[in-house]
């Protein structure tokens, strides 16, 4: 009978960690996510004969939190319970989580972080701006205000206009305000709008950056058609694809163009064409 007892038990025990495994339910990982990094915490050297659990109590996270018990409880069940940005981004900084915990607490509950990103990084690792170089196929770096910070010869024979020597490197300003631009680039008109429509999608993540909003101004200021577009208020994410520019015979080539975000420094995009056909 006992190890009848045993052998039940051992299930039980496999089912339940089998399932914590296997279960995708956001509101389950959520609360997994919680408990364990609440029993990460450490407790006073005092404390620690007397406690039997790791960590600490669900009363003294609550407290730090400045939320409510049966709040943290619900959430480490897995419980309907609805959770505010402002609560979440209390019970981050209680929990000590590093950005990229913090992250996933937000993802995980399914709301956005109130706290925006950090100022972007205005200098480049050396390792990064080297990325281009890297590539045999046109490939450019841009920076978060779309500004281009390396390219490869390849890239540079392609953009006549906009990097080579002593033109302007922004690739809004290229595309808006040069006319060589609206010669370089065979659907100009269509690459305008997306254009205006991507950039929207970055600054909509930093609307209180001053540089960002400073290049907007300008270029509402000088340009008629991104005036329009931006006030449409179209949001697209940078998906690639297709692109075709005029070459100086009268035709156009055509290349496959993807935008790789890099990891180390997200304000960065490093953008490459492969030629087609």
């Amino acid at each position: 009978m006992v190890r009848s007892f045993l052998n039940w038990y051992k299930k039980q025990i496999y089912t339940g960690i089998n399932n914590t495994m296997t279960d995708v339910n956001p509101r389950s990982l959520l609360g997994t996510f919680i408990r364990a990094h609440r029993e990460r915490l450490p407790i006073s050297g005092k404390l620690v004969a007397r406690r039997r659990t790791p960590g600490w109590r669900r009363e003294e996270l609550a407290e730090a939190a400045g939320v409510g018990l049966t709040w943290i409880t619900w959430l480490e069940q897995g419980r309907e319970v609805s959770a505010s940005p402002a609560a979440l981004a209390r019970l981050a900084e209680a929990l000590r989580l590093n950005p990229a915990e913090r992250a996933s607490l937000f993802d995980l509950a399914g709301r956005r972080d109130p706290v925006e990103p950090g100022e972007p990084t205005a200098d480049i690792a050396a390792q990064v701006l080297a990325l281009p170089m890297l590539m045999t196929v046109p490939a450019y770096l841009l920076d978060h205000l779309w500004t281009a910070r390396a390219w490869n010869p390849a890239a540079a024979r392609l953009f006549t206009g906009w990097l080579d020597e002593g033109a302007e490197k922004n690739l809004l300003r290229y595309v808006f305000l040069r006319d060589s631009a609206k010669s370089l680039i065979a659907d100009w008109p269509e690459r305008a709008q997306r254009l205006a429509a991507e950039f929207r999608a970055d600054f909509s993540r930093r609307p209180r950056d001053a540089a960002m909003q400073a290049l907007v101004d300008e270029l509402s200021a000088q340009s008629s058609l991104f005036t329009k577009l931006w006030r449409e208020q179209t949001v697209l994410h940078r998906e690639g694809g297709e692109r075709g520019f005029c070459n100086p015979k009268g035709g156009v080539d055509r290349f496959q163009q993807t935008t790789l975000l890099v990891a180390s420094q997200v304000e960065c995009k490093l953008v490459c064409l492969a030629p087609l056909g």
